[in-house]
């Protein structure tokens, strides 16, 4: 299982361009869609769990993964089956960097990698705003956040704290109002 766990995040790390969002989107096609051994709720939860924590998210979420699976060494199995191909990558980079920084093709092949990276992210989010959502307030508490952040510079940390708030807020009152029904 272990080895399993690195070679699947193995090939994560050769397609995770664009950031942490398209490792999202490659679990969810992989362990929630084929496997059904993470439901959607599921996987938000390791992602906004690995959002917080110190440290790249891909590598959070690949820990926390892991140790969900198979404990301590199953998420330092796929923590380094993460980090495998990105680190080679890079080591190869570093060494040829000054024969190809000035190269067009190279900057072109960058450009078009970005443009194909856009529509992963997108299905991530997607993925993400399907299982975020439980409860219709929860689309208000969004827009709220998005209005405090980006037009009242208020700080995420606070944002956090008030969402969960909130969160906990909306869960109780809909649970009381399924009981009583």
């Amino acid at each position: 299982m272990l080895k399993k766990l690195y070679c699947e995040f193995l090939r994560f790390g050769c397609f995770t361009f664009g950031g942490g969002w398209s490792i999202v989107a490659q679990m969810n096609e992989l362990y929630v869609k084929q496997e059904r051994i993470l439901t959607d709720e599921e996987l938000l939860d390791i992602t906004s769990i690995g959002r917080s924590l110190p440290g790249t998210m891909i590598g959070n979420i690949a820990m926390l993964f892991g140790y969900r699976m198979r404990g301590f060494f199953g998420g330092v199995a796929c923590a380094f089956g993460m980090i495998t191909a990105p680190m080679i990558v890079l080591i190869l980079i570093t060494m040829f960097y000054s024969m190809f920084h000035d190269n067009v093709w190279v900057a072109s092949a960058m450009k078009g990698v970005r443009a194909a990276v856009a529509p992963v992210i997108l299905s991530a989010l997607m993925a993400m705003l399907r299982s975020a959502f439980k409860f219709p307030p929860c689309y208000l508490v969004a827009l709220l956040m998005f209005g405090l952040y980006f037009f009242a510079g208020i700080s995420c940390v606070w944002l956090v704290i008030f969402g969960a708030i909130l969160g906990l807020v909306i869960c109780e009152y809909y649970e009381k109002r399924a009981n009583h029904e």
